[in-house]
């Protein structure tokens, strides 16, 4: 299944590998890190138990940009509240989602953090979602294999049932990458500025509320087409206005 496992900063090596292990085993291959600290090692292959052609064939970034440039949906995964509420969907919902887009045709992607912390909200802000493992409220920690492990078992198990009830989408839209989305946020601020909407000084948590408006919108083609077309005839009309009182 062309889903892309992202582990962002990992820190231990032996995750790594162990993460692979757990995707094989689920019939996931693609495997993405975004600067880990140490890859490929000794640990890392000793850990993936026989996963090692999903190392061999792991992508390597320097920026989770990069990562999910081609992504049309993305989940990330967090145990932690956040100050501003994302959109939260439970494994088995993120799972049926994922699913809908494979058979459509587009890029997916899963986000985890890095060990000691997780995803942070600059992170968590190229998400559509948040995916959030149900676990005892006592004591809710997850090793970052175990994770992947629930959720690819959960993409794995909703895959084999819409394979067994020869299920697909009706017509499927086609979503915008999330490169077309980080375009379309930068033309957000750029016209909100021009238009003395937003102070650059004093942004506040403004953009962040846009980014989490449409991730949840999940903008298809002609929709991202509809506000680009606004938002630069809005710059024009700004433009125009300070040259006439200029």
């Amino acid at each position: 299944m062309q889903v892309k496992i992202v582990l962002v900063n990992a820190t231990h090596p032996g995750n790594i590998g162990a993460a692979a292990r757990a995707m094989k085993t689920m019939g996931l291959e693609q495997l993405a890190l975004v600067s880990p600290r140490h890859f490929p090692s000794a640990e890392c292959t000793a850990r993936a138990a026989g996963a090692d052609d999903i190392l061999t064939r792991a992508s390597v970034f320097s920026s989770l940009e990069d990562a999910l440039a081609d992504c049309e949906l993305v989940f990330g995964t967090s145990a932690r509240a956040r100050s501003i509420a994302w959109p939260e969907v439970t494994p088995e919902a993120a799972a049926a989602q994922i699913i809908d887009r494979i058979d459509a045709g587009s890029g997916v992607a899963v986000l985890f953090g890095r060990e000691s912390s997780g995803l942070s909200n600059e992170q968590l802000e190229i998400c559509h979602a948040m995916i959030r493992i149900p676990t005892n409220a006592d004591f809710s920690s997850l090793n970052i294999a175990q994770a992947v492990q629930i959720i690819c078992y959960e993409i794995s198990k909703q895959h084999l049932a819409r394979k067994a009830t020869s299920t697909a989408p009706n017509d499927p839209e086609s979503l915008t990458t999330v490169a077309q989305m980080e375009h379309l946020y930068e033309h957000f601020r750029q016209t909100l500025t021009d238009i003395g909407y937003l102070d650059p000084e004093k942004p506040r948590r403004l953009m962040r509320r846009i980014r989490r408006l449409f991730n949840r919108a999940r903008l298809d083609s002609n929709e991202y087409n509809i506000l680009r077309g606004i938002l630069t005839a809005a710059r024009n009309a700004a433009r125009s206005v300070k040259e006439t009182s200029d």
